[in-house]
């Protein structure tokens, strides 16, 4: 294991994990499986600054891609998604998906010309996001909302069919409109939450946590 690679993980496992030894051990499956997805970030980069893009490109990111569903529901089935845990996830999703980004840049410089005003619709609202996120809270959100989960899975069929075969189309358009709705729910969830919560379904749950508290 490189040591940035060992520092973040030995980071997860030491914040917001109690001591016990049982509980670290479990918590270290999902981080495993969380940890791929940030070890193939600069492999698809690599491939795509020199135009090895095709079906083994596509298939490295669906492995990615996969991680991202399989790494919280293995923490949940072993009791141990965490804060830590789950923040390691977003932070993974990030890395993940900006190397995807930029593949495609390298990649298909013209496809993202072509879309420039959507993309950047949805980096702002990202960037407003993260803003409030870091203001209101001090700490970047970890909501896993149904409408991430969702914009995850148009990214995942949009960036794979592009690098892995060429296919754009409706297929990129989409994962631009879901994502500003994504963005603006979080958005709307993080101005409703009154502390930093983890794992919110929609904003109808920040709405039902606001009134509670």
């Amino acid at each position: 294991m490189s040591g940035s690679m060992q520092n973040w993980y030995n980071s997860c496992m030491s914040n917001n994990l109690s001591p016990d030894p049982d509980q670290q051990m479990r918590a270290a499956i999902p981080l495993a499986v969380t940890a791929i997805r940030v070890l193939l970030a600069p492999l698809l980069v690599y491939w795509a600054w020199n135009g090895r893009t095709g079906p083994l490109f596509a298939l490295c990111f669906f492995i990615g891609a996969g991680t991202d569903f399989l790494d919280g529901i293995v923490a949940r089935r072993l009791g141990v998604a965490t804060a830590t845990v789950r923040r390691a996830d977003s932070a993974a999703d990030i890395v993940f998906y900006l190397a995807g980004f930029l593949s495609v840049w390298l990649a298909y410089p013209d496809v993202v010309r072509a879309h420039w005003l959507g993309l950047s619709l949805v980096v702002g609202l990202e960037l407003i996001r993260t803003t409030v996120d870091l203001v209101k809270f001090r700490r970047e959100a970890s909501y896993h909302m149904l409408s991430a989960k969702v914009w995850n899975l148009t990214l995942f069929l949009a960036m794979g069919g592009l690098l892995g075969f060429g296919i754009s189309g409706w297929l990129f358009k989409l994962p631009i409109v879901v994502g500003i709705i994504s963005n603006l729910e979080g958005l709307a969830a993080s101005l409703l939450l009154p502390t930093w919560t983890h794992d919110v379904p929609t904003v109808y749950h920040a709405y039902k946590i606001s009134r509670e508290r």
